[in-house]
Formats: structure tokens, sequence, C-alpha cells
């Protein structure tokens, strides 16, 4: 047997669900009985995912944004400096120890605070025969913002020095990074448009057990609520409790609010309390919300990323309320997703009882059609980054094999 493939994996992971979920959803295809893939993460539930065989994770101490460029340290009490450097410390000795064939860094070029430089410089210099990977979502936020972003801290010149390929999950045809974020033409034809990530649907085959579990009858309609993460999904969450004030005998469907993990825990027992009134269930995490979304007939949620993937796998009709700050990546992939006839959303500072209940079964009365553009959506993410390790696998292969087989 030849020597195993080794992936390591990047997810800088300070607030939230998404990064993790991406990388956990990248990390279970792309496995393989002669690849090991070791996930570098700072989250904080990255214990409560299942982990697959051949993978495995690194815990990062764990940091939080306190604004776009701000950070400190989650749960130990050290100061910032001393907690980006004992990060720092781990990925570098993690990367040396592993020796990784394939070296994927989710989002952050450089990583938190630079934390992932001195080890790319490192690979580049001493196993120049590691492929890097930058993985990119759809959409990082206005082009001017990035734009200038990646001048001041030279990210254009980094990508071009450490990068082997940058892979972008989304589809060109709906919103172009490299011509958008202005690449240069030195990096361009290193750019690989994956398509979006799907998540696991076998699971999904059992919708009509979840809803017996939530007591959904066959015959009725069920509309999943989720904030993800939920540190900035309160706002949603209450307008939804609100419509059921304003309107609490002509809401014809059952609802299930996830508050998300990071909800601050008065936030997330005021919804409880609010919620249980109507006979609205509330729970912090559920761990395959995927199954979830395939039993409900509406997802009403936040545009994250990861949240919109698992929304168009399952292809469940669904209410998108982007938030606009600190970043407008969510409203920028609402509106070119209302675009394509894939979802509806409504603006963050729109958002009212009346509107959200007219949105709601406006959607419900149209769930078929939006199922039927669904259907029609290819979701190519993971099998597209497959057949870019398939490549590199036989590349690694072919020169192992003439290292030890000189002609």
């Amino acid at each position: 047997m030849s020597e195993p493939f080794n992936i390591l994996m990047y997810s800088h992971d300070t607030y939230g669900l998404g990064h993790i979920r991406r990388t956990m959803a990248i990390a279970n295809h792309l496995r393989h009985t002669n690849t090991n893939i070791l996930i570098l993460t700072g989250s904080p539930i990255a214990g409560r995912f299942a982990l697959p065989t051949q993978v495995d994770f690194v815990r990062i101490p764990g940091m939080i944004k306190k604004t776009n460029d701000e950070y400190r340290s989650l749960s130990i009490k050290i100061e910032d400096e001393q907690a980006l450097s004992i990060r720092t410390n781990i990925i570098l000795a993690t990367a040396k120890t592993f020796k990784p064939d394939l070296f994927i860094v989710d989002k952050e070029p450089l990583g938190l605070k630079r934390e992932v430089l001195p080890t790319l410089e490192w690979l580049k210099q001493n196993t120049p025969q590691t492929r890097m990977i930058l993985g990119l979502r759809d959409i990082l936020d206005t082009p001017s913002v990035i734009t200038s972003d990646w001048r001041a801290r030279d990210i254009y010149g980094y990508l071009d020095e450490l990068y082997d390929e940058i892979w972008v999950y989304g589809n060109q045809d709906i919103f172009d990074p490299v011509s958008l974020y202005e690449f240069p033409e030195s990096i361009k034809n290193r750019v690989v448009f994956t398509g979006y990530i799907p998540r696991d649907k076998k699971r999904c085959k059992i919708r009509k057990k979840t809803r017996r579990r939530y007591r959904v009858m066959s015959d009725d309609t069920f509309v999943l609520v989720t904030t993800g993460g939920g540190g900035d999904g309160f706002d949603l969450l209450d307008n939804f409790v609100s419509m059921h004030d304003y309107f609490p005998t002509s809401l014809p469907f059952k609802s299930l609010i996830i508050t998300g993990p990071f909800m601050p825990k008065k936030s997330r027992e005021l919804i409880r309390e609010r919620a249980r009134v109507y006979g609205i269930k509330t729970q912090p995490f559920h761990p395959r919300l995927e199954e979830l979304m395939k039993a409900a007939d509406l997802v009403i949620s936040m545009g994250g990323y990861n949240t919109i993937c698992e929304i168009l796998t399952q292809q469940t009709p669904a209410l998108i309320i982007p938030r606009e700050t600190p970043r407008k990546e969510q409203l920028i992939r609402a509106e070119r997703l209302k675009s394509e006839g894939l979802i509806d959303f409504i603006a963050w500072h729109d958002v009212s009882p009346q509107l959200l209940r007219d949105k709601i079964i406006s959607i419900l009365n149209q769930a078929e059609t939006y199922a039927r553009t669904m259907s029609a959506f290819k979701l190519t993410g993971l099998d597209t980054m497959l057949e870019r390790l398939t490549m590199f696998r036989t590349d690694k292969n072919t020169n192992d094999h003439d290292t030890t087989h000189p002609s």
C-alpha cells in the first residue's frame, strides 16, 4: 500500500457554526481509507460533531471577534497576544509533525491575525511538495471593502507567493470574485470554482420520523426557524415571536426554533418563555440540522453560507433575513439567490410582524415552484474538490514512484 495522503485543514472559528460545519462537510467527503484528515479549529463546539473514521481535530484556544479587526480570548483569561501566540505555535508544530500533502486554509488567507503565515512559509520552504489551497466561500463582502483590505495587507502578493490554488465555493455566474475582487493576472489561472457545497442527504430520508418526533402530522405545515450560531440572531427570533403576538390565531403552521448555542443565555431564555405561550418549542442546538430542514415545509434563517447550502441541498423553500453588519455578504448572497428564484428574503431593517407573516404565506403558496427551481440547481462543490484531490494523489504517487525507481 502507498503512503497515506495527509490533509491538514485550518478553520479559525471565532464565533459561530459556519466554518466548522463547512470544514466537516469537506473532510467527510474527502476522507478515504488511505487518507488522514486533521482539522485545526478554534470552535468551542467541535467536539459535539461526530467524527468519521480517518478524521480528527486539534483544538486551538478559542478567540471571539469584537470588531472586524479585534479579537479576544474566548474562554481562558489571558492577553490577546498570548492566545494568538499559543494558537500560532500549535498550528506550526502540528504542520511540522503531520507533514501534510495538502493544506486547506479556510477563508482567511493568512489565518486569524496572520497566525497561519509562519506555517505557510515553513511548508513552502521545507516541504515544497505540499499543495496549499485557500478555500473561499462564494462572497466575502462588498468588492470595495475586500479590495481595500487586501491591498492594505498585501493579500494579493501572499496569494501569488504561497498558494497553489484558490477554491471558490460558489458559482462564477452568480458572483465572480475574480473580477469583482480584482484578482491580478498572476493568480487568476489558479482559481477553481467548485460550486456550492452540498450537505448529506442520506440521513434526510427520515422526514416522517423527524416530524413525528416533534409532533408534526403529515397534513401540518412545519416552519423551522434557525439563526446558525445565534450570537447575533435575537432580533430575527424576536420578530418571529412578535408575529404571533400580533396574529395569535391566524398563523396556519407549527414551528420549531433553534436559537443557536452562542445566543446569550438571557436572550435564549426570553425567547423560550415567549415562544412557549404559543406552543413553539425551542432548542439551543441540533447536531443534524439538515434533518430538520428536510422535515420542514419552510426554513426561516439568516443568510450564512452554510445554512444556504443546507437549504439548497434539502430543497426546502426558505425566507432569508440576512444581517448587514459587520459584513454585507449575507445581503449580497440573498439578493443574488433571489434573482435566481432560489429563495426569498426580507432586508434586516424592513422586518415587521406583518411583512414576515405575508412573506411566509406567499412562499408556502409557491412551495412547488421553489422546489422545482432548487431541484434544477446543482451543488457540485464536494465532487469538484474530490476531483482535485484525486489528481493530487495521482501526482504524489507518480512522484513517489519516480523517486523510488529512478529511470
